[in-house]
């Protein structure tokens, strides 16, 4: 059988890639403390490198005050650079492109990951979470000086040897943060309006592609996550995001890649309209304008193949950790021996740090997993 995520794929500016699937950016919480990529981040990579067309990494931090995660990736500072170029490296060698997701967590860093630092953000409005802090308002010097942070992570990415940059605009972190009317209440010339909120993602994305102008060589690519929506009121809400895509898409970035659960989401907000996809709703609004990265429990070839319906390329997170040759299974008529399911008692298999492998096993609904130590 035929598949069209199998198909080759190239972008606008003649990177291509071996198929349509990618392998989504997944927390591994397994750097070292000062951010340096571990040996068991490059056996992670390793053995999941070698189906997809292309690996978005873990998100890479571009300060070390804007950490979300325990042991998260760092890209804020040379000292980083010799463990990306080993990822790059490691990517690569079986023939994936490699594409750093950067990222600054603004008001959902904690302080027990930043040294104890308060949180930043564009206004001091607390995020709803439980164990949130109020962050701390933005100067514009500050602001400055994390756009001057956006492109020296791109710097070096470019100098590790990446074959592109991926920027996290979503899941609330900072770029998300500055979009949003919830966390973003500032009435300077850095929001207030849509087109004001709209203002910091669009000074990132620009210095970024002066940077890849001034040092990349051809073929280097800037995506750009985004979450569709918010829950929060006031929150980002569709017909926001399509104001963000319009201005994507006008700063000519190389994709889109969306951040829903399921490749079919409703909205988010209040019951949802069941009868509306948002994903296919963006894809209809894009109408090819961009190439579109679907996402959200993508499981088997059937749900690829629909989510291709509406976009070019799909990400795939969870079911590659489960089973890392999924893409060559499908491609060898193989698809009978692929494992849908984590079994505690064969973790060695799985080539996960210990970190990675005890939060998927250790928060409940979010893999299938089995217990197959109480079997024996």
């Amino acid at each position: 059988m035929t598949y069209t995520f199998l198909e080759p794929y190239t972008f606008s500016n003649k990177v291509a890639l071996r198929n349509r699937v990618l392998l989504a950016p997944m927390t591994t919480s397994s750097s070292t403390p000062e951010g340096t990529v571990t040996e068991d981040e490059l056996i992670y990579y390793l053995v999941r490198s070698s189906g997809p067309g292309a690996v978005i990494t873990a998100c890479a931090y571009i300060d070390s005050k804007g950490q979300a995660f325990k042991n998260g990736m760092g890209a804020s500072k040379d000292s980083h650079l010799n463990g990306l170029k080993k990822l790059a490296q490691v990517i690569k060698l079986q023939g994936a492109k490699a594409i750093l997701q950067i990222y600054h967590g603004g008001r959902m860093s904690q302080r027990q990951f930043n040294g104890g630092r308060q949180p930043v953000s564009p206004s001091a409005i607390r995020a709803e979470r439980e164990w949130a802090d109020t962050p701390k308002e933005l100067t514009e010097t500050g602001i400055h000086i994390l756009v001057s942070q956006f492109g020296a992570a791109v710097r070096r990415a470019i100098d590790a040897g990446f074959d592109g940059v991926e920027l996290h605009g979503a899941n609330t972190y900072l770029l998300q943060q500055f979009f949003s009317p919830h966390s973003n209440r500032r009435q300077d010339d850095w929001g207030g309006s849509l087109e004001k909120r709209l203002r910091f993602p669009i000074e990132v994305v620009r210095h970024c592609q002066s940077v890849i102008d001034a040092h990349a060589s051809e073929g280097f690519l800037l995506g750009y996550r985004l979450s569709p929506e918010e829950v929060e009121e006031p929150g980002i809400r569709l017909t926001d995001t399509y104001v963000l895509i319009d201005a994507l898409i006008g700063l000519k970035v190389d994709y889109i890649h969306l951040s829903v659960g399921h490749y079919a989401q409703p909205s988010i907000v209040g019951f949802g309209n069941y009868k509306k996809q948002i994903p296919q709703q963006i894809a209809d609004y894009v109408s090819k304008r961009v190439p579109l990265i679907a996402v959200g429990s993508i499981q088997t070839a059937a749900d690829a193949e629909k989510a291709l319906e509406y976009s070019q390329l799909v990400s795939i997170g969870r079911q590659l950790i489960i089973e890392p040759k999924w893409v060559e299974k499908h491609a060898e008529g193989k698809k009978r021996s692929i494992t849908h399911y984590i079994d505690t008692a064969q973790k060695p298999i799985y080539r996960l740090p210990d970190a990675m492998f005890e939060m998927i096993t250790g928060i409940p609904g979010w893999f299938p997993v089995r217990d197959g130590t109480s079997n024996t």
